[in-house]
Parts: structure tokens; C-alpha cells; sequence
């Protein structure tokens, strides 16, 4: 396969399990980088079969450890991709075939999440799951925000262009898997609100918060269509900023 200045750039967290077939879909990339943020599986030794170039620390905030990531890239292109997410031969040939005569510019790629082999299509909201992600960048054009534990934002000053062929998010492994990332979700996003202090609202807010996601989830975004499944995930989706101000509550008093 052709290959054409593109750097992927990786950040894990004990991967062993998943982390080999992400950097063997990456083979279309000149450059591989992984970020190992306190790794103590074999994270580091696959990582090593597939590429030279490992930084391994500790950091709190995601938006740090991204910057860190782009910012260690050499090539023209820089492709960020999770441990979790696979690149398929129809994606990596869009890639290389939309990237030639152009410069200055981002493209946003299509999501497609999947708990265990059912491929998830309706029913996400961000807070849960992304749809789509600006996730492949010119050199220079990027820099995340670094006031968040997870979920950094970025300002897109520049032009971003669709790409049609999905990444593969192998999101969850089952419902408990769903249930245990919700239950991180919600203690980071505690954590956020803590270090913003945007503990505000009553109890009447949250209820009318988590109505409308809710309806959001389950009408808007279809999530009827994904059956009791969907339904659930409209329910985490509805009690996400409830648990999360109760997190923060409680941090708080202790």
C-alpha cells in the first residue's frame, strides 16, 4: 500500500488487548507514535513491534496528553486514532487519495461504534459516544484545550472536509462494559465541574436536563431503533448529569 507522510499517533492506557490490531490496520503510515500514560500490562512491548517511537508518563488531563502526542509528530498529516479503533483498507485508501495537492486543512471522519460485534448506529449522544471526529489534521493546525480529564475541545480554525468511510470503535466489549465507561464518564466529568466550579443548578435543572437527553437520544437521535438497547442508552444518557453532580456533591464533603 502506498504510503504518504501521514504520522498516527496513539494514546493508551494498559491496551494490551486491543492495541496490536489498531497499529496493524496504521500500515498505510509512514510514522507511528504511542503515548503510553501509565501503562503496566504489555501495552509497551506490542507497541515496540510496530513502532521506535514511545513516549510513556502520567498525565491527569487528556488535552496535555494529546497535545503531546500531535506536537511529537514529524510528517505532513497527523492521524489521531485510540487503541480501540481500526482502520479499514476502503478508510486508508480515502485517506491517501483525499490527502494529495492539499494542505491547510482537516478532515472529520465517520464513527462506527460497536458493543461487542452489534454495530451501534442510533441512539448516541456525545457525552457517551461520537458520530464523527475531526481526527486527521495538517501539521500545525491544532492544539487542544487542557482543562478537561477526558473529552478536550479544540478550536477548528480551519477548513474541515467529510470523509465517507467509517472508523471502527470497538467502544464496548458488553452492557457492563457500557455501564463501567459510563461510571468513569460521569467521575471525570465530576472532576470537571470541580475544577471549573460549575456545581450549579437544583434539583428541578437536573430533571429537566435529563428529560430533554432523554428525548434526544431516544426520538431525535432514533435511538429507538437500536431496540432495549437503545433505550438503555438513552437512560445512561438521561442520568449522566445527575450522577455527575452527585459525584460532585460528594467530592466536595469529603
Amino acid at each position: 500500500m502506498q504510503k504518504s507522510r501521514i504520522s498516527a499517533v496513539i494514546v493508551a492506557h494498559n491496551e494490551e488487548k486491543k492495541l496490536e490490531n489498531c497499529l496493524k490496520s496504521l500500515d498505510f503510515c509512514e510514522e507511528i507514535i504511542v503515548i503510553l500514560d501509565k501503562c503496566t500490562d504489555k501495552t509497551k512491548e506490542i507497541a515496540l513491534k510496530y513502532s521506535n517511537k514511545i513516549i510513556e508518563g502520567s498525565w491527569k488531563i487528556e488535552g496535555v496528553r494529546r497535545n503531546i502526542a500531535i506536537n511529537s509528530a514529524t510528517k505532513d498529516w497527523i492521524l489521531e486514532i485510540d487503541a480501540d479503533e481500526r482502520i479499514s483498507k476502503e478508510l486508508a485508501d480515502e485517506i491517501l487519495r483525499e490527502i494529495q495537492g492539499v494542505k491547510d486543512c482537516g478532515f472529520a471522519i465517520p464513527i462506527a461504534n460497536y458493543i461487542g460485534k452489534r454495530y451501534v448506529k442510533y441512539g448516541w449522544l456525545r457525552t457517551l459516544c461520537v458520530l464523527k471526529r475531526q481526527t486527521l489534521t495538517y501539521k500545525g493546525l491544532k492544539k487542544y484545550d487542557e482543562d478537561k480529564e477526558v473529552h478536550p475541545t479544540f478550536d477548528t480554525n480551519f477548513l474541515v472536509i467529510n470523509l465517507k468511510n467509517p472508523i471502527i470503535h470497538l467502544v464496548d466489549e458488553d452492557m457492563s462494559d457500557l455501564i463501567a465507561r459510563f461510571n468513569r464518564y460521569t467521575s471525570w466529568k465530576a472532576n470537571d465541574m470541580i475544577f471549573k466550579n460549575e456545581i450549579e443548578g437544583g434539583a428541578l435543572h437536573l430533571i429537566f436536563s435529563a428529560k430533554l437527553r432523554f428525548i434526544k437520544s431516544y426520538f431525535v437521535k432514533k435511538g429507538f431503533k437500536e431496540g432495549l438497547l437503545g433505550f438503555f442508552i438513552a437512560f445512561l444518557s438521561a442520568l449522566y448529569p445527575i450522577i455527575s453532580y452527585a459525584k460532585a456533591r460528594e467530592k466536595i464533603k469529603k
